[in-house]
Parts: C-alpha cells; sequence; structure tokens
C-alpha cells in the first residue's frame, strides 16, 4: 500500500469508525453470533493473490461488525468499562502509524519523554507524592508480574543472579485479599512463588482485607520458618470495589519488610476525584501501583501506568543491555526497556496525550462523577424494590445485585440468578457480567461507558426486572 493508497482508504477507516461509534446504541450489546460461525465463514487458507480493499471492507461489515459485543455501548455494564475516547483513539492510530519503537531513549527520545511527562501529569493527578515514578505497561496483569518479581529479588537480595529461588532456605509467601483479582494468582506462580505460597487472607462484611487477619497470617508463615514476602492490596475489588484499609497494611508491610503492591487497576481513576482519596488513604507507605487508564478515564486499551517508588527496583531486575543499544547519553536519561518484561515498546504515552490535552481534567471529572451518581441511583432503585438486594457497598460504579424471590434459595436462586442475567444479555438490551459472592451468584452492573445516561441504566433496571419476573415460573 502505498502513501496515496494509505491516505484514502485510510479516511475510509476513519469514516467507518466514526459511523460505527455514531450507530453503536442501535445494535444488540452481546454479539448474536454461536460458537464456530465467524470462524465457518472465513476462509480455510490464506489467499495467494491480494484481495481489493472494497472486499476487506465488505468481510468487515459481513464477518467482524456482527460478531463483536460492544464494549462502547451505552447499555454496555460488563465487566469493568472499557473506555475508548476517540481523541485516545487517535493518538493509538498515530502510534501505528508512526511505527517507531522504544528500544532505548535514542531509538525515538519524543517516546521516551512524552512517557515520562504523560506519567507524571497522572501521578498529578491522582494525589500521589513527588516520589513516585512512572512508566506505561500493557495491562495490569503484566504490570502485577513485575511488581511480585521485584518484590521477590529484593526479598532475596536479587537471588536471581545467584541460584534464583531454588537456592533460597525457605519458600517465599504472597498475602493477597480473598477477593483480589485472579491476575494476582496468575502473577504469583508466573514469578515461581507457586500457588501453596499465596495465602488469600480474611475478609470483612465490606468484602475488604482485615488487617489483623492479615498479620495473623504472616505470624504463623513466620513461625513455620517461611519467608514473607509482598502483600498485594485490592483498591476496588473486580467483584464489589471492594477497598482494602491501606493505613493497617502498609504498617504491617513496614513491620515486616514485605514489599506492598497496590492493585488500583479500575478504581484509580476515581482517584482524580478529591472526595474518592480517601480510598489512598496511606498510599505513600506502598512500593508499587497499578492504574489502568484504559478502563474507566477513557485511554485506548492497552495502556496501563505502573508506578514504583524506587526504581531501582525495576533496573536492577528487568535491565538488558547488549552492545548493539549502548549510547552515549545512557547516563543521563531514561531507558524504559529496563523498567518491564519486553524489550521493544509501542509509543502508548500518545495515548495518555491526545486523552487529557483534547478533554483536560475537568472533563474527566465529570464525566466520573456521572457515572457514580448513576450507580448510587440504581442502588436506591433496588434497595427500593421488594425482593431485590444490593449486595455490597457501592463505592463507586459498581452496584452488585440479586432478585430473591420469596421461596427460592440456595442452587434454586443461582439457577434464577444466572437465569435472567442470561435473558438480559441474548436480549441485546444490555450486557451484564454474573460473578459469585460468598458462595452464591449474583449480577455486577457496572456503570461507565463514556455514553451512558441516566436513561440508559433506567432502561437497564427495567429490562432487569421484566427478565426476573419472565424466569420466576
Amino acid at each position: 500500500m502505498t502513501p496515496e493508497e494509505f491516505r484514502k482508504e485510510g479516511h475510509r477507516l476513519i469514516d467507518w469508525i466514526a459511523d460505527y461509534r455514531a450507530g453503536t446504541a442501535a445494535r444488540p450489546v452481546m454479539a448474536q453470533v454461536k460458537p464456530g460461525e465467524i470462524r465457518g465463514k472465513l476462509p480455510k487458507a490464506p489467499p495467494a493473490q491480494p484481495e481489493p480493499i472494497d472486499a476487506i471492507f465488505a468481510d468487515l461489515d459481513r464477518l467482524i461488525a456482527p460478531g463483536l459485543s460492544h464494549f462502547q455501548h451505552p447499555r454496555f455494564f460488563g465487566y469493568f468499562p472499557a473506555n475508548s475516547d476517540l481523541a485516545s483513539v487517535l493518538g493509538d492510530y498515530l502510534s501505528t502509524g508512526l511505527g517507531v519503537i522504544g528500544l532505548s531513549w535514542q531509538s525515538s527520545p519524543a517516546l521516551t519523554e512524552l512517557e515520562e511527562v504523560m506519567t507524571d501529569w497522572v501521578r498529578q493527578m491522582i494525589g500521589l507524592g513527588d516520589g513516585w515514578h512512572g512508566v506505561i505497561q500493557d495491562t495490569a496483569s503484566t504490570s502485577t508480574l513485575v511488581a511480585l518479581i521485584s518484590a521477590r529479588e529484593k526479598t532475596s537480595n536479587y537471588g536471581f543472579a545467584k541460584g534464583g529461588l531454588q537456592a533460597e532456605a525457605a519458600p517465599f509467601i504472597v498475602y493477597v485479599s480473598g477477593h483480589a483479582h485472579s491476575s494476582v494468582d496468575k502473577a504469583a506462580t508466573l514469578a515461581g512463588f507457586g500457588t501453596d505460597n499465596i495465602r488469600h487472607v480474611a475478609v470483612d462484611a465490606d468484602f475488604a482485607m482485615r488487617p489483623e487477619a492479615l498479620r495473623a497470617v504472616i505470624e504463623q508463615d513466620c513461625a513455620a520458618g517461611l519467608k514473607p514476602c509482598a502483600i498485594v492490596a485490592s483498591v476496588g475489588t473486580t467483584a464489589t470495589t471492594a477497598v482494602d484499609p491501606l493505613q493497617p497494611i502498609g504498617a504491617i508491610a513496614k513491620e515486616f519488610g514485605l514489599w506492598l503492591h497496590v492493585d488500583a487497576a479500575m478504581a484509580g481513576s476515581a482517584m482524580i476525584l478529591p472526595e474518592c482519596r480517601w480510598m489512598f488513604d496511606g498510599i505513600e507507605a506502598a512500593d508499587s501501583l497499578i492504574l489502568n487508564p484504559h478502563k474507566w478515564l477513557g485511554a485506548a486499551f492497552d495502556c496501563s501506568t505502573y508506578f514504583v517508588r524506587d526504581p531501582e527496583h525495576l533496573i536492577r531486575v528487568m535491565s538488558t543491555n547488549p552492545s548493539f543499544l549502548q549510547t552515549n547519553v545512557d547516563g543521563v536519561v531514561t531507558n524504559y526497556r529496563d523498567w518491564g518484561i519486553p524489550l521493544g515498546r509501542r509509543f502508548r504515552a500518545l495515548k495518555l496525550w491526545f486523552l487529557l490535552l483534547s478533554n483536560g481534567v475537568a472533563a474527566l471529572q465529570a464525566r466520573l462523577r456521572r457515572d457514580i451518581a448513576n450507580a448510587q441511583w440504581l442502588a436506591e432503585e433496588v434497595r427500593t424494590t421488594p425482593g431485590w438486594r444490593v449486595l455490597a457497598p457501592v463505592h463507586l460504579q459498581t452496584v452488585c445485585i440479586r432478585h430473591e424471590p420469596a421461596g427460592l434459595a440456595g442452587e434454586a436462586l443461582d439457577q434464577h440468578t444466572l437465569a435472567w442475567a442470561d435473558a438480559i444479555n441474548r436480549s441485546g438490551g444490555a450486557y451484564v457480567t454474573p460473578a459469585t459472592l460468598d458462595g452464591r451468584w449474583m449480577v455486577r452492573v457496572s456503570v461507565g461507558s463514556m455514553t451512558t445516561e441516566r436513561a440508559d441504566v433506567a432502561a437497564f433496571w427495567k429490562l432487569a426486572q421484566d427478565c426476573a419476573a419472565s424466569q420466576k415460573g
């Protein structure tokens, strides 16, 4: 494709995306295709000759669009928000179009220095102190893995350069909330701790980690001759957006010399609101922190900001310095290849730059406040409707609900919950994700799409009641 052909078809693609976004609300929220349906319509072998671009666009409409569940739909209430502000999309498009790779500062100085500034802007926006340093990773899963590897090496006095974990006298232990994201357990196993050495700490009635339970299990492990290593606290758990109390957890981490990592992947965006910063009380005791601007803030996926108190804990472990990447300015610049797992890095900072410049902090704050208000409205509607319950505190934009008709309990209630949630999704009128809480199924309603307004939440609430009523018989 020549630059002139790209110019023509690029305009066409932008028009397609704009039309898609403008018409998203008219589409069924969840894809209405059956398993294997799209694959069955695709050729079984690659084309020997090029196809005209018109045919590709036709397949985009015929095959791809019908197989999408629309995260940008105003009635998408599943998972967590995966916002993709169109200004940020332009930044992502530019990153791909430029085609530069961050191997070192010298390989593209603007890539590194814009990332330094963007992460510092985010640091200021969420109220972190000057002592934090940021880097953009792809996802929170990768960031948590990096944090636990850093914790492992700090605890072992950088044993990776010697015999690794195999040379340690006692197993290293990681402590997480019983409601921590599944990526935390995955990161702990990938970092070599082993599932037997992950402790799931008990939670309180609001589903937050209990500091006294944390202390008890750490003391128990110490008495057994094991080696406590790291604590992962959650600010905004996946199921309920529960908030682990950072002040007492931080004090325990300091007392026992443990690395404290804070997972605020979704809720971290809310820290741009001063009224929400109580959730970060004690954050300055942490060693590392993750938040995903590609969730609620509006950056195009993938864009996770990982903050660390002491970058040397990253650099000593992640550094790679082959001769072909060495330059005469390495001593005075940041080489982000030493701050994470990949050697080559995309120009992700452009997504944040476009997002923040085109919106401004005030507009972002207004949108988040709108979502929180809509979640509170829904919670009150549920609480005041007979047979319905709100199951967890509504700290942010996620409401956990259950319909509990008289006479239904246990497994029968679970089946009822899953049935009406599935009916909502199959209707195409909204999308929700069920989850378990205290061993029973419930439905998470995650408010936060950029186009979601009060009328969309009200329409969901009516649909939920209708679907639940239709399943009672």
